[in-house]
């Protein structure tokens, strides 16, 4: 069994560490914690893993934020993997800071990077892993706050977070996306 594991972000030592990259933080740590190396490829870096027999593809798309889908439909082609085994790792301003939530399907949210992989795919039926960067922020100052870098204050909350979202991304694997929901949506 293959999975794509896409976390979204964008390229770029200005976008390192901002709230918008919460998906490539996820995957990177995921990637240190397996000893994974991350290579550049076509439409982003890829990291592979195998974990109890089922392929896990890495994705940290280079399309920028905005063009993820492309990243996500030349991957899910490339390696003939089923659009339910698709996970995307992403920032929520919705949800308070380093609140995680797995589901399996839903709207963009306003999200410029959901918005394009739902265009691409043609379906808003892929799972997504929703990571809360909360909303602290003045009226229309949304893309400052988004693209701004995490506090101290705020890294000590988030790191953890990260932990327990590699955790949700095994499960998501390993038990399916309704067992891992009930066992991680209320923590």
């Amino acid at each position: 069994m293959k999975y794509l594991i896409a976390g979204l972000g964008n390229i770029g030592d200005e976008y390192q560490n901002t709230r918008h990259n919460i998906g490539f933080n996820v995957l990177d740590a995921f990637a240190e914690a397996s000893n994974i190396v991350f290579t550049d490829r076509r439409y982003g870096a890829i990291g592979e893993i195998s974990l109890k027999g089922h392929k896990l593809i890495l994705l940290k798309p280079s399309t920028y934020m905005n063009l993820s889908g492309n990243a996500i439909r030349y991957w899910l082609a490339q390696e003939h993997i089923l659009q339910e085994n698709l996970l995307v790792v992403v920032d929520d301003i919705a949800l308070p800071l380093g609140t995680l939530r797995l589901k399996p399907k839903g709207s963009d949210a306003g999200h410029n990077g959901l918005k394009h992989i739902e265009s691409v795919l043609n379906t808003q039926n892929y799972a997504r892993l929703r990571f809360g960067i909360g909303n602290d922020f003045a009226r229309g100052a949304q893309i400052n706050f988004v693209l701004g870098k995490w506090s101290n204050d705020d890294w000590n909350v988030i790191k953890p977070k990260i932990s327990m979202a590699i955790e949700i991304i095994k499960s998501f694997c390993l038990s399916g996306i309704q067992n891992t929901m009930n066992q991680y949506n209320n923590k």
